[in-house]
C-alpha cells in the first residue's frame, strides 16, 4: 500500500508535466502552416525534388505537393479536434491517414499510420510513418517510411531548404 501511495502521485506529476510540455494541436498546426511556400532539395539518391506547401480552405488545411519526377504526390494536413491528421495521396494508389504527435519543443512532428483507403491486393504497400523536422524557418526534413506488402520498411529522407 505504501508503494501505491508513492507511485500514484509520482505518476500524476509525470503525466501533468508531459501534458504541459507538449504543444497543443493548434500550435503545432500553426508551425506546419509556416512551411507555406516552395522548398527544394534532393532525395537520398541525389535526385532533385521540389516540395510546395500551400495553406488552403480558409486556413483550415495545408496542402503539400511533392514533385519528384514521375512520382508526384499530395498530402493534406488538417485539424481534427485536438489532433492533426495527414492524408497522403500516394503514388502507390492508396490514401493512408496518419495522426500527429509533436515533440515538446514543437520542432518535430511525427505522423503515425491510423488507417487507409485504397489498400487492396497488389497495392497493400503504403506509407506507414512520416517525421517532419523544422530546425529553423528555412530548412526542414521529411522522413517517409513506406511499408511494403512483404512487411519490409523502406525509408526516404528529403532535406529541404526554402526557395528565396
Amino acid at each position: 500500500m505504501n508503494l501505491l501511495r508513492l507511485a500514484l502521485p509520482l505518476f500524476l506529476l509525470c503525466f501533468v508535466a508531459t501534458a504541459l510540455a507538449a504543444p497543443d494541436a493548434q500550435t503545432s498546426f500553426a508551425s506546419l502552416k509556416s512551411l507555406n511556400g516552395t522548398w527544394t532539395g534532393k532525395d537520398m539518391n541525389g535526385k532533385p525534388l521540389q516540395v510546395s506547401f500551400r495553406v488552403t480552405a480558409n486556413g483550415s488545411a495545408l496542402m503539400s505537393e511533392i514533385n519528384a519526377g514521375s512520382e508526384d504526390m499530395i498530402s493534406m494536413f488538417h485539424l481534427d479536434g485536438n489532433r492533426i491528421m495527414l492524408t497522403h495521396y500516394c503514388a502507390a494508389g492508396n490514401q493512408p491517414r496518419m495522426v500527429a504527435t509533436a515533440s515538446p519543443d514543437g520542432k518535430t512532428v511525427t505522423f503515425e499510420f491510423l488507417d487507409a483507403t485504397g489498400i487492396t491486393g497488389s497495392q497493400a504497400g503504403h506509407m506507414q510513418r512520416m517525421v517532419l523536422t523544422m530546425p529553423d524557418a528555412d530548412h526542414h526534413t521529411e522522413e517517409w517510411d513506406f511499408l511494403q506488402a512483404n512487411g519490409k520498411q523502406v525509408k526516404e529522407v528529403f532535406n529541404l531548404q526554402r526557395m528565396q
